[in-house]
């Protein structure tokens, strides 16, 4: 019972540190060019699986209470987010099982947040400028967005995601407490 405990008390930690890092650091948190630092927490999946949660809660949490573009960025926001941390989740427990956790598993983590994020923030963020996914430019405009998302979000988590990924992988101490969180 402690130990499930413990897994939601680390778990929702994580999801108010996103919220708080992403409202208090808002003005490069929103917006179709984000840099959104809390996205640095997106690794943790990788370690620590049901971190994947409390970072949607922590997304869901930031887009309603921050300026983004309504309740669908609190929803589909929140949907890449979970997304994307159920896949980084699935490539550390396939790097734990095979005694991997290079370069090459640590960068197809970082880029899981991109590949969900783009698309659908993208999407969002034309819905809110443009209208329906009917209307005039919603598509290219969908593409535009989701190509700035993707930048904010590659640029976060492959300059400061991936030199942590590496640091917490060499360091045994960090490891270890992750994996008694875990």
């Amino acid at each position: 019972m402690k130990f499930e405990v413990r897994k939601l008390a680390a778990a929702a930690a994580v999801g108010a540190l996103y919220a708080a890092l992403t409202i208090g650091l808002a003005p490069i948190s929103y917006g179709a060019v984000q840099f959104r630092i809390s996205e640095l927490l997106c690794i943790l999946p990788f370690f620590f699986p049901a971190s994947a949660l409390g970072l949607t809660a922590g997304c869901a949490i930031a887009n309603l209470l921050g300026p983004g573009a309504g309740i669908f960025d609190v929803v589909f926001g929140a949907l890449a987010t979970l997304l994307a941390g159920i896949c980084t989740a699935a490539l550390g427990e396939r790097a734990r099982k095979r005694g991997n956790d290079g370069w090459l598993i640590c960068a197809a983590a970082c880029l899981m947040p991109v590949v969900f994020n783009a698309p659908i923030v993208g999407m969002v963020i034309a819905y809110a400028s443009l209208g329906e996914p009917g209307a005039r430019g919603f598509w290219p405009g969908a593409l535009v967005f989701g190509a700035q998302v993707g930048f904010g979000e590659a640029a976060v988590l492959f300059a400061l995601g991936l030199p942590a990924m590496r640091y917490i992988l060499k360091n045994p101490a960090l490891r270890g407490l992750l994996r008694r969180i875990a």
